[in-house]
């Protein structure tokens, strides 16, 4: 009796699984594509200031260990600003909100975890998750993180950025990176 009661109720449950997910997939987008999800592409520049003081917009939580190799261990929490240009004097659109960790004990690398948290424009209101590693060494490289997440207009949001660092008006207390992210939500 009870293998019989516990089919029953797989089924219903399976039945119950089926009825909302073809429920959640009628609801649509209007601005849907080809594989029924709304695809943004979004350009603006973000700006880290990492001098201490009142202006900065990264503090270190826990410093590397001593003797560490490229900063391994360390921890900052960061509330950087998002602007829609190169220039610290362009529109500010959000902040990048979150945390980052030295995790390589052979290159400059850290892994992030940031929100990035629209405050103007048409996103306003709106957020993007985006974890991942950035390799932080030298030259123009670019770096891709996956979009993991959003809220508001990117509810649902997957997709993937690609990032680099551009030219500062002031290299030694500011780092500007240019980023393109690719949503699908």
């Amino acid at each position: 009796m009870a293998t019989s009661r516990s089919a029953h109720t797989t089924k219903l449950l399976s039945l119950a699984l089926a009825v909302l997910l073809a429920a959640t997939a009628a609801g649509g987008d209007e601005h849907t594509g080809s594989n029924g999800a709304s695809t943004t592409h979004l350009h603006f520049y973000f700006h880290e200031i990492y001098t201490s003081g009142p202006n900065g917009t990264t503090a270190a939580v826990v410093p590397p260990p001593p003797g560490s190799l490229f900063g391994f261990g360390s921890l900052a929490v960061v509330d950087d600003m998002l602007r829609e240009g190169a220039d610290p004097g362009s529109g500010l659109i959000g902040r990048a909100q979150g945390l980052t960790a030295a995790a390589s004990l052979s290159e400059v690398a850290v892994t992030t975890m940031l929100n990035l948290v629209f405050t103007a424009g048409p996103y306003e209101g709106s957020t993007l998750a985006v974890f991942g590693r950035a390799l932080l060494g030298g030259g123009n490289k670019v770096i891709e993180r996956p979009v993991v997440g959003g809220t508001g207009a990117f509810r649902m949001a997957r997709g993937y950025t690609l990032s680099r660092v551009v030219n500062s008006t002031d290299p030694a207390n500011l780092l500007v990176l240019e980023y393109h992210a690719y949503v699908w939500h």
